[in-house]
């Protein structure tokens, strides 16, 4: 990577019906928004399809927007057995995309996540929408899941920045 241009880093909020992701640009202690979206598979699908259409569309997203490091949310824990496996295969296609791209990949609790944006382990998903469109405004609004995923990247971008003043 030229030391002249910012770094690119793709946040992921897993999910099997709906993925969020998002890519920002760190430039010392700017950020700027750069693309973000949802992978969303029909849910009449497959479940194998399901997670190839989740990995695929993943891929092209990292393809399309040349991001340098990954950073995806940790899941939480379920009560419903059936439905956290179910998230923890969706999870790994958002840890094996970049992991096969070759992006150094990060995980950051929900409450590290929120933390990072807003302020408070405890926020909501309105709270970080609010400061996604404060912090990134050119974003404009986005959809809760894809919130999250740029959420994510911010926590990471800032993680990175405090490992580098502690080194």
């Amino acid at each position: 990577m030229n030391a002249n241009q910012p770094l690119r880093i793709i946040g992921l909020d897993p999910g099997l019906r709906r993925t969020g992701w998002g890519v920002v640009a760190v430039d010392g202690a700017r950020l700027v928004h750069v693309a973000h979206g949802v992978i969303a598979p029909k849910d009449s699908l497959a479940f194998s399809e399901r997670l190839l259409i989740l990995f695929e569309g993943l891929a092209q997203v990292i393809a399309l927007h040349a991001p340098q490091e990954a950073a995806v949310e940790e899941t939480f824990m379920n009560n419903n057995a059936a439905s956290a496996l179910k998230l923890g295969h969706a999870r790994a296609c958002c840890l094996i995309a970049p992991a096969r791209a070759g992006l150094p990949v990060a995980e950051y609790a929900a409450t590290v996540v929120k933390k990072a944006v807003v302020g408070t382990g405890g926020a909501d998903k309105a709270q970080v929408g609010f400061m996604i469109r404060r912090l990134l405004p050119t974003a404009g609004d986005t959809t809760a899941d894809a919130a999250d995923a740029l959420a994510v990247a911010i926590a990471h971008a800032h993680a990175r920045r405090a490992r580098s003043y502690a080194a």
